[in-house]
């Protein structure tokens, strides 16, 4: 099934008893695929997990590839890697707005439908929403707009994390 692929109305509940392959997201009753990420947009998924994951203790975070976000009562996203205070109790399905959500670009990502989900995330109260273009070009979204990423290392706010760019792309080989 191509990525845009929308199933007809289906209730919330069988959503999420349901499973995908890869995961689908949920808005408004409808299941919309996600783009299958190919090499370079699992690498920069990994390298994100890796950077976060190696100071986790430290900042007292957890870090999640691809886990369900409940971003409304009717929509559910699943952002590419997200970062969550490790003091929030654990839940299957995150309904606490995370520290920080990453979006990595795929080549079949459409900017209506990826604008709509980082709305979703901003409006949930996500404070950092970066979009990282394994092309190279970075993004901030904010107050509904993408920003081109100027500051490469940064201190994420409502947290002791920090996003260094540079030492995030050492990690892509890895």
């Amino acid at each position: 099934m191509a990525a845009a692929t929308q199933l007809p109305f289906v209730p919330l509940d069988v959503y999420l008893r349901s499973s995908f392959e890869p995961d689908a997201e949920y808005v408004d009753g409808v299941i919309e695929e996600r783009p299958m990420g190919q090499y370079d947009h699992s690498t920069w998924q990994q390298a994100l997990a890796l950077w976060f994951a190696r100071h986790a203790k430290e900042w007292g975070i957890r870090v999640r590839p691809e886990l369900r976000v409940k971003v409304a009562r009717t929509r559910y996203r699943i952002p590419d890697v997200m970062v969550f205070d490790r003091n929030l109790p654990i839940e299957q399905v995150i309904t606490h707005p995370p520290i920080a959500v990453f979006e990595v670009l795929s080549p079949d990502d459409s900017v209506t439908r990826m604008m709509t989900k980082l709305g979703d995330y901003e409006q949930m109260g996500i404070q950092t929403i970066l979009v990282l273009d394994p092309e190279g070009k970075h993004f901030r979204f904010h107050e509904g707009r993408l920003e081109p990423l100027t500051e490469t290392a940064f201190d994420l706010p409502g947290s002791k994390c920090r996003f260094d760019l540079a030492e995030i792309e050492k990690l892509l080989d890895e």
